[in-house]
């Protein structure tokens, strides 16, 4: 258990901002639960948080992913459990989240807008920009995997 500060508790009122931010972008969205589900497992996979990771699988499974993409989700380019537009937007994502000085390139935004549309690729944007935020919270005060599972509902996943 980390004794580090907890973000929900220390700062409720910018935390309550963040998370009606996140729940926008779920809910507001142009973009299927299911590709959202594989952009915020593949980005937390980037940034190293595990909090993130074991929320993310476990909404992903309550919701009907199949267990197979979410193993194979680390070797996305790799496997051929994917569609075109869901290696799209994971492509993104991982562009998005690891920055480069030149930022996106033009190949990526060519290829990407092939797959999405204009509200879509903003509100792709959107998620991507969320779970970043929240990895960035969950890293640094070493959120603990699993904690939130009772109040998130993620018990009735069977994933322990």
């Amino acid at each position: 258990m980390s004794n580090r500060l907890n973000h929900f508790e220390t700062s409720p009122a910018i935390l309550e901002k963040m998370a009606a931010f996140s729940m926008a972008t779920k809910q507001e969205t142009s973009i299927d639960q299911t590709l959202l589900h594989l952009v915020d497992i593949r980005v937390s996979m980037l940034n190293g948080c595990a909090f993130c990771l074991d929320m993310h699988v476990k909404q992903a499974k309550i919701h009907g992913e199949r267990e197979l993409r979410l193993y194979h989700l680390g070797a996305w380019r790799e496997s051929a459990l994917f569609t075109d537009r869901e290696r799209a937007a994971l492509a993104w994502a991982e562009e998005v989240t690891r920055l480069s000085p030149e930022g996106v390139s033009d190949a990526l935004y060519a290829e990407t807008r092939e797959h999405f549309s204009e509200k879509e690729l903003c509100d792709l944007n959107f998620a991507v920009m969320a779970i970043n935020s929240w990895n960035r919270l969950a890293v640094p005060f070493q959120a603990a995997p699993g904690s939130a599972d009772e109040a998130f509902g993620l018990t009735k996943a069977g994933l322990v």
